[in-house]
């Protein structure tokens, strides 16, 4: 691959983080730091390319009627002709309630160069959205107004500089909004294929929680084979999915939860802990299944006053991650325990960070997760399915508490 501006190559492999000491991970992460400033669009654009090049041969390899089709698609041209200039979308006027989340009609986005349109054919209902519908997390500069962060669907047209054979292709993608309509524009290099293994809802239910709990537990929090975990919301579309990926990758995962059934239901997923917050004291808990040593890294999604209380779970040179702050942006800690036994406090946000950041985050997951997805052994937990006129169902779903996995809307 080749960076246009200073001629500087590099390969794929440097992209990845090399997870073979606590120390190291640092420069690991200064590294991609720096590689995702380049900001070089050839770069996000072969990213893309790449992506779908290789894994399509391992996920796709036997012609079909399907296949045939697709390919006289491409043959014919873009698709552009064949998308209609007008779309159902759920774009709310005002903040406010579940209500305010009504089908309306919106022109049909126009892909750009590096990006794709997709035809909808399910979105995922995240936490996010539900703050955005209630004024409290407005879209980055630039995306969308309609709601919706990530999606599963086909490729009908391609802009400038994207690889034509990915026309028809089923893709995911992680998205900055734009979610909840039948189509939807997403940057080349955020789409990921959709192998036979799982279905449209399923793979629409992937792309929030995975780049978020891939790119903040394993490399923000350098978590690695063999390491206990303390992991927030353990019920949540990001807990759930942290338990799935702790599985697969040999992590101890010890979750909180707010009821008993709860609790349960994690278990069942895989956690090796499961904490009712309600009832238990999730510090002495910790300590005690750890026989008083804590966890290397704690994924927080409430702040507040969890900060303090985290700390005490961590071990010495543990990881404290921030991902929301449902419980508060202020905090106060012992900043004496920080330097005596050399905590790691950091955090992230992933909706407004830049598309070649996203791209190197999508091949991350690409290379160590997808093959997973690919053979089955990954699926996520769907908690319901609702139709996309149906979106404040959904909504009012998520606000009551009770869900388990992903809420998923459907798109016909």
């Amino acid at each position: 691959m080749v960076n246009g501006a200073s001629d500087f190559f590099f390969d794929p492999d440097d992209l990845s983080f090399q997870r073979s000491g606590a120390r190291l991970k640092f420069l690991d992460r200064e590294r991609i730091e720096v590689l995702a400033a380049e900001r070089c669009d050839r770069i996000v654009r072969a990213l893309g390319q790449e992506i779908f090049r290789i894994h399509l041969l391992k996920v796709d390899p036997k012609p079909s009627a399907v296949n045939k089709s697709r390919a006289v698609l491409t043959k014919r041209g873009t698709g552009v002709a064949k998308v209609p200039e007008r779309m159902i979308a759920v774009d709310p006027e005002s903040a406010g309630g579940p209500e305010v989340l009504v089908p309306v009609e919106r022109p049909v986005p126009q892909p750009g160069p590096g990006e794709v349109l997709i035809r909808v054919k399910a979105a995922g209902v995240n936490r996010p959205d539900v703050l955005q519908r209630k004024g409290h997390y407005p879209p980055p500069p630039g995306a969308p107004s309609i709601l919706g962060l990530e999606i599963a669907g086909t490729v009908v047209a391609t802009g400038e500089g994207v690889d034509p054979s990915m026309l028809a292709q089923p893709v995911c993608a992680l998205v900055a909004g734009g979610g909840y309509a039948e189509y939807c524009v997403a940057p080349a290099g955020q789409c990921l294929p959709v192998p036979p293994a799982i279905s449209m809802v399923e793979a629409a239910a992937l792309p929030e929680t995975i780049f978020t709990v891939w790119s903040n537990l394993f490399e923000r929090a350098y978590a690695i084979e063999g390491d206990t975990v303390l992991v927030h919301g353990g019920t949540s579309g990001i807990g759930t999915t942290a338990i799935l990926l702790g599985k697969l990758f040999d992590l101890t995962v010890i979750v909180t939860c707010g009821s008993d059934e709860k609790c349960a239901r994690a278990i069942e997923l895989g956690a090796a802990h499961a904490i009712n917050y309600k009832t238990q004291d999730f510090v002495e808990e910790v300590k005690r299944i750890t026989g008083g040593k804590g966890v290397q890294a704690v994924l927080d999604m409430v702040g507040g006053d969890y900060v303090a209380r985290d700390l005490a779970c961590l071990a010495d040179d543990g990881r404290h991650v921030t991902i929301a702050v449902q419980g508060g942006v202020k905090a106060e800690i012992n900043l004496v325990e920080v330097m005596r036994r050399r905590l790691t406090l950091t955090g992230s946000t992933l909706r407004a960070r830049d598309t070649t950041f996203k791209a190197l985050v999508a091949d991350e997951i690409r290379r160590n997760v997808w093959p997973h997805v690919a053979e089955g052994r990954l699926k996520p937990v769907i908690d319901s399915v609702f139709p996309l006129a149906e979106a404040a169902k959904a909504h009012a779903r998520m606000d009551g508490g009770d869900h388990v996995g992903k809420i998923v809307l459907e798109i016909p």
